[in-house]
């Protein structure tokens, strides 16, 4: 069972790895729940959402897509955002207002994952539904759902695409890489990393793959906040102390947010480009991956993503019990939380025009 309400690298397991190929397949057809179906409610009550502040496109968009989704269904939507200050105070203060408003069902995309547990409770001790949306809550008993992306799987593809860039750019190694993660208060940002390290490990161990600043803890690596900033001040820090005559060949960026600061410090410092990951497919960082600077990106469509989480709240305002596909992974360090993952994408400028066809704000992007 994957514990995914940590942050630093975990060594996978053979049975965890047996565990991750056993539910690979499984996600797309698998149904049902082990939580207990809703009684139902009307079908123009109230339904929260509670989002963090807005630090890249996917948040905006999500915004809007919960606003238009929810009154295209007959719902009442109250999507709020975060402010852009680090502490989680904003959103407990918003959640309890849903709460008192009487929502029947509240989306959380957490900016805190550990610091929302007495809300989550108030909101169960009412009878409203909390359902987790692309970032786990972390140390509640009173969850239940969660609905995103296979995050794990993100890290796994960015960690290979790393390998991958680095051996078509140049045969032979050693290849000296740097490692950036993301906010410490985003359970995401443990779950991206270790699913990239399950790849990298293996290469860094053999030697054929070299951290030159040595800096290999998610705590090292951390950017506090997903900020721009912290990204290429950190980077600045790292071609000073490490690369002044050294090769970077590669660096493992959680995000485009991320990337694009980092390929920015490279190029203030006048060193070649190295093969950059991301996530997230922001419009500047397609750009980037079809004129050939950022090498790759996670396609993870807000749009599935809000569908499927809507779906959720229609089959609870039906007294239904939502569809969820992995039952077992879970673990948010209080239960196992029933989820609904969806299969993300690599894109490299090999695929961008395949990967965005039917994407009308990238798709005309890649032609």
């Amino acid at each position: 069972m994957r514990k995914f309400f940590g942050t630093s690298v975990v060594a996978i397991s053979a049975a965890a790895m047996l565990a991750l190929a056993g539910c690979g397949s499984g996600r797309d057809g698998d149904s049902g729940s082990s939580g207990e179906a809703a009684k139902g409610f009307a079908a123009n009550s109230l339904i929260g959402v509670a989002l963090p502040a807005k630090t890249s496109e996917n948040w905006v968009l999500a915004g809007d897509l919960f606003t238009n989704g929810l009154k295209e269904a007959g719902f009442q939507g109250d999507v709020q955002y975060a402010g852009a200050s680090t502490t989680v105070a904003d959103q407990q203060a918003q959640i309890t207002a849903m709460v008192t408003k009487g929502a029947k069902v509240i989306v959380i995309g957490a900016t805190d994952a550990a610091q929302l547990s007495t809300q989550v409770a108030a909101a169960h001790a009412a009878g409203v539904k909390v359902i987790a949306y692309d970032r786990l809550i972390t140390n509640t008993p009173d969850l239940d759902y969660y609905v995103a992306f296979d995050n794990f799987k993100v890290g796994q593809l960015q960690g290979q695409a790393l390998l991958d860039g680095m051996k078509a750019k140049k045969p032979n190694g050693p290849y000296n890489i740097e490692l950036f993660s993301g906010s410490p208060d985003d359970n995401n940002a443990g779950v991206f990393f270790d699913g990239a390290m399950s790849v990298l490990k293996p290469a860094i161990d053999k030697g054929d793959v070299v951290v030159a600043s040595g800096q290999k803890d998610v705590k090292q690596t951390a950017i506090q906040g997903w900020k721009a900033e912290g990204a290429q001040a950190r980077m600045d820090q790292l071609l000073t102390s490490t690369y002044g005559s050294k090769e970077l060949d590669g660096v493992l960026s959680p995000n485009d947010t991320l990337a694009r600061a980092i390929l920015t410090s490279v190029k203030g410092a006048g060193k070649p480009t190295p093969i950059v990951t991301g996530q997230d497919s922001e419009v500047e960082s397609v750009k980037s991956i079809v004129a050939g600077e950022q090498y790759m990106t996670i396609n993870k469509d807000t749009r599935n993503l809000v569908k499927e989480t809507i779906n959720m709240v229609k089959a609870l305002q039906a007294g239904n019990t939502p569809q969820v596909n992995d039952t077992k992974s879970y673990n948010n360090g209080s239960k196992v939380v029933d989820t609904f993952l969806l299969p993300p994408v690599a894109v490299t400028k090999a695929n961008a025009a395949e990967a965005y066809a039917n994407d009308p704000k990238l798709a005309p992007l890649t032609k």
